[in-house]
């Protein structure tokens, strides 16, 4: 019995002649087929995409900054207290 192959999918696009030379030249120029050099390609940029949009980058000093608001919290301000009543209120209304 052959071990069970991961479920892949097919990605299709058409493409202007001009683009699919491209491809095809610098496919060949690093030794993969076009398929392989689009996944690879593809993959690396949603790689650079994907963490663009989730990581959050801090210099040291912004960092230091957020560190110490984490460990010594300003005291609530009247604007938070008010927003948190407002909050409080708003979840005891929609409790069943």
């Amino acid at each position: 019995m052959e071990p069970a192959r991961p479920k892949q999918d097919r990605i299709g696009a058409r493409v202007p002649h001009n683009v699919y030379e491209t491809l095809c030249r610098a496919a060949e120029l690093s030794g993969a087929t076009v398929n392989q050099f689009l996944i690879q390609a593809a993959l690396k940029e949603a790689q650079v995409v994907i963490e663009r949009e989730e990581v959050i980058r801090l210099s040291t000093r912004d960092w230091n900054w957020l560190l110490d608001l984490m460990e010594n919290p300003p005291k609530p301000n009247a604007r938070l207290k008010a927003a948190i009543k407002r909050h409080r209120k708003a979840v005891a209304a929609t409790a069943p």
